[in-house]
């Protein structure tokens, strides 16, 4: 950003050198012209050294952010695709919502399935399977 400060150098120097007179109508706009620019300069190179302070603080957060992900993933390790988890999507009978179960948690006979916007038992561990075919049902009825 040096190279700034020195363009503007040579043209205030022009200016002088050509005795271009700060009276003149055309002597106040060249001037003027000069100042504006080495304002110019004096911000970009502001901008500059912020930006370089930005990149720096980031090139930081990131290098924490590796080190975080590392801590979590056990050193870089991703889940396997065969550790996703899936979702069966219910209903709750005390509020109607539509909430997301792990699959899972629908075959632990030890956990209850609360709602989680009205708190209510949405399965319940103590519930036996019951059978969901009615023919199946129907038969055991009639023997």
């Amino acid at each position: 950003m040096r190279y700034l400060y020195e363009e503007v150098a040579y043209l205030k120097g022009l200016a002088e050198g050509l005795e271009i007179e700060t009276q003149s109508k055309e002597g106040k706009i060249i001037h003027k012209i000069v100042e504006v620019l080495e304002s110019f300069a004096d911000a970009i190179v502001e901008l500059d050294e912020e930006q370089t302070d930005l990149t720096e603080y980031v090139e930081s957060i990131d290098e924490d952010l590796s080190d975080v992900e590392d801590d979590i993933y056990e050193d870089g390790e991703e889940c396997d695709e065969d550790d996703e988890l899936s979702f069966i999507e219910m209903e709750c009978p005390n509020c109607g919502d539509l909430v997301e179960v792990d699959e899972e948690l629908l075959y632990d006979d030890e956990i209850d399935v609360v709602c989680p916007n009205c708190q209510a038992i949405i399965l319940s561990a103590d519930d036996e399977d019951d059978c969901m075919c009615i023919d199946c049902c129907d038969d055991s009825d009639e023997n």
